[in-house]
């Protein structure tokens, strides 16, 4: 079925002022955000030469800052993964720079090759591993910044100790691996 419109458009529509938006210094949307990933993943020259492989621990480096975001790069050795956490009241963007991760909740497991983004939601619950024979390299951008990460156990519910409620606190500090590097 075609649908035909009857809007045309007189003029020069570039005098239209209040009908353009000024260009955005920052991103604001979730579809904005995913831009930034995929521009920040085409310029490799920017991210590559900041990778380290750690054997003991994941590697993590703080790429970028924004108004209330931030951009981390983080790398895998095989077997590698994240336990199963969300990220407090931060949604965010992952994509996949180089070889696979697996992603895995409570409802699906999927796998993520280079180029592939997730893009979750505050309070999500997700692992993210390694199980590939390759390292592999992945952006992460939080919104609001990453303050917590609290860790489920298997069944998906917040892990608890005798203390309460067991949260991996993100630092605001330089990660390991470089300074911050502001946008």
């Amino acid at each position: 079925m075609t649908v035909e419109s009857d809007l045309t458009i007189a003029g020069d529509i570039l005098a239209v002022q209040h009908l353009l938006q000024p260009a955005r210094e920052h991103p604001a949307t979730v579809a904005e955000f995913a831009g930034l990933a995929r521009a920040i993943a085409a310029d490799r020259a920017q991210w590559a030469p900041l990778i380290r492989y750690d054997a003991a621990t994941r590697w993590y480096h703080r790429l970028r800052t924004g108004p209330g975001y931030e951009v981390w790069l983080l790398s895998w050795v095989p077997g590698q993964g994240s336990g199963l956490h969300d990220h407090g009241p931060s949604s965010g963007v992952l994509t996949v720079l180089e070889g696979e991760l697996t992603e895995r909740s409570r409802a699906t497991s999927r796998s993520l090759t280079a180029g592939s983004q997730r893009v979750f939601a505050p309070g999500y619950a997700h692992e993210v591993v390694n199980d590939s024979l390759d390292g592999a390299v992945s952006l992460h951008i939080y919104f609001p910044g990453l303050t917590e990460m609290p860790m489920h156990d298997a069944d998906g519910d917040s892990a608890h100790d005798t203390h309460g409620t067991r949260r991996a606190q993100c630092a605001p500090a330089p990660a390991p691996g470089g300074d911050v590097v502001r946008a």
